[in-house]
């Protein structure tokens, strides 16, 4: 059979080709190896009672005949039940001799011994077509060659048996014998045919499958909602991000759910019923409103399907995106021109802050009234507060604007983990807050100390924010793993909402309005510049004698090992 060229497709020849499509050929001339094998002893059984009725009638009185109608009948079955499936090939194997062999002789027998009275000419078609089918060409030529030379032999030998003129046998021998080459032809050519069909449609159907998958793992993982309305209202299929965004309690998954169940769902049925009944696409802003009532407003656009046969309905593929989300990236992009706005003014405010801070420093000197001392106070708080949303905003440009390739070394992460957090409780003023959990091992790790300060300094401040103030409300912790320290800022807080911990780490965005909302920023910008990560987690601790769970964050560093230090 001719190589088929692999078909074009983006998945490439590999995922189209290989041994799937092999077996599946195999599986194909197994069931026409037995198709055959079948044919053939139901022709013996055929022929079995074919003989013994004319036996038993008297219109025959050969049993040598009988006796070979009930061997080849035997000879099917064995070859049936017992001769595994192989192609023929191109040569007269035992094979062909059990199959095709077997039957060219005992028809051949059965049109000498039955000469004058049967005609069993036709069927030398079925070893023909077995050889075409299962073989080469060259096989079937063969084939069909052979069966007409027994027939022009046997032509031959009435003629010389019987005398007499009988050139009719000749011209019916010739005839039949151009017959079976055609036939051989022709078969051999449709089975090639089909097979090449067969293996193009094998090929399609896994292209397909591969293509159908990858469809299903993209819309799956798709943020913006899928969902295949039906003309009723029904949904047949949705993606999770649809059943995410239609509300917690109708997560199904795998069963279709009817728009109409839900009386919030309405403006998605009216526009994907306005969508199938207009024939055209439609887009529009819709609010659904969760389980505590709060609107989510989503852009919904249509697009319509063909029908999947004659008779079925319409359908409608929604497409909902979260506005959120848009309004999130328009706010972030917001926020970057803020930020460089805010850099330039953080510039220029920086000198006339110093010198406010100065003259003020100067008139509480000279002054000794407590309320004139208390406005100068204020003064100073508020000046310092200035200076410290000018400095966190300066250190966003330097951040970013530096890329040092050195990375410094800090050696002893323990000592330095708990002298600084030491520091930062006295200077507060507490201490029966804080608890340490620091492995005491002298490790280096790449990072610079004032900038893990910085970072340390910061965590610290946020978590005294939230945290209870009992004891062991605040816990830091120092651990090692081979390559890796951990150095963990732990408080007893309660949990974060969703929206907050969204934007944890964005510029500006804050929770508190005394807050400038860079403080996480720039140490996650100073962790990622030394190699080392800044994450946020829920966390449990021992707090006194409970398990407590507590907002934590991680700063996963990079150790130093001990021979590159020399």
């Amino acid at each position: 059979m001719p190589k088929l060229e692999p078909e074009h497709s983006w998945f490439g020849p590999a995922l189209v080709e290989p041994r799937p499509s092999a077996s599946d050929a195999q599986g194909d001339f197994q069931r026409l190896w037995f198709a055959f094998t079948n044919a053939r002893w139901v022709l013996g059984l055929v022929l079995v009672a074919l003989q013994t009725a004319l036996y038993i009638s008297g219109a025959a009185h050969n049993g040598a005949l009988l006796a070979i109608c009930a061997a080849h009948f035997a000879a099917a079955l064995l070859a049936h039940f017992f001769l595994k499936p192989s192609p023929l090939g191109g040569m007269f194997t035992p094979a062909w001799v059990a199959l095709i062999g077997v039957d060219i002789a005992v028809f051949s027998l059965l049109q000498w011994l039955h000469a004058g009275s049967f005609n069993y000419t036709p069927l030398f078609a079925l070893p023909v077509l077995l050889a075409s089918v299962l073989g080469s060409l060259s096989l079937a030529f063969g084939t069909a060659a052979g069966v007409t030379t027994l027939l022009f032999l046997g032509a031959g030998w009435t003629r010389w048996h019987d005398g007499g003129d009988n050139t009719a046998a000749f011209i019916q021998s010739g005839v039949s014998g151009v017959g079976y080459l055609v036939i051989a032809f022709l078969a051999n050519q449709l089975a090639s045919r089909l097979a090449n069909v067969g293996q193009r449609a094998r090929r399609s159907q896994m292209a397909a499958t591969v293509q159908r998958e990858v469809n299903e793992l993209v819309i799956d993982a798709m943020p913006e909602g899928v969902m295949m309305v039906d003309q009723r209202g029904f949904v047949r299929a949705a993606n999770p991000a649809a059943h995410a965004l239609l509300g917690e309690r109708h997560r199904l998954r795998t069963v279709g759910f009817d728009l109409k169940a839900d009386p919030t769902w309405r403006p998605l049925l009216h526009l994907s019923q306005l969508s199938l009944g207009s024939g055209h696409n439609q887009e529009a802003e819709v609010s659904l409103y969760n389980d505590r009532g709060a609107p989510l407003k989503l852009l919904a656009r249509t697009r319509l399907a063909a029908p999947q046969g004659i008779g079925e309905d319409s359908l409608c593929v929604l497409f909902l995106q979260d506005q959120r989300q848009a309004e999130a990236k328009i706010r972030t992009e917001k926020l970057a021109s803020m930020g460089r706005m805010s850099t330039a003014v953080a510039h220029e405010i920086r000198n006339p802050l110093a010198a406010i801070a100065q003259a003020n420093a100067l008139l509480a000197e000279d002054l000794t009234a407590p309320h004139l001392l208390r406005l100068t106070h204020m003064v100073s708080q508020n000046t310092k507060r200035l200076e410290k949303i000018v400095d966190d905003i300066l250190n966003v440009a330097r951040v970013r604007t530096t890329h040092s390739t050195d990375i410094d070394t800090l050696h002893g992460l323990s000592e330095l983990v708990h002298r600084v957090a030491a520091e930062w409780t006295a200077q507060h003023g507490q201490t029966g807050f804080m608890g340490y959990d620091i492995a005491p091992l002298v490790q280096s790790v790449r990072f610079d100390p004032e900038h893990l300060r910085q970072v340390l300094v910061n965590l610290l401040d946020n978590a005294l924010r939230y945290c209870s103030r009992n004891v062991q409300a605040i816990q830091v912790a120092v651990h090692y793993s081979e390559a890796h320290a951990y150095v963990a800022v732990w408080s007893d807080s309660e949990r974060m909402d969703q929206t907050v911990e969204r934007h944890l780490f964005e510029p500006f965005f804050s929770s508190e309005s005394r807050s400038s909302g860079l403080g996480l920023f720039v140490s996650r910008e100073l962790c990622e510049r030394h190699a080392a990560t800044l994450t946020y987690q829920r966390n449990a601790r021992v707090q006194g004698k409970q398990l407590k769970e507590g907002n934590e964050f991680l700063i996963t560093l990079v150790c130093v090992p001990s021979s590159s230090l020399h």
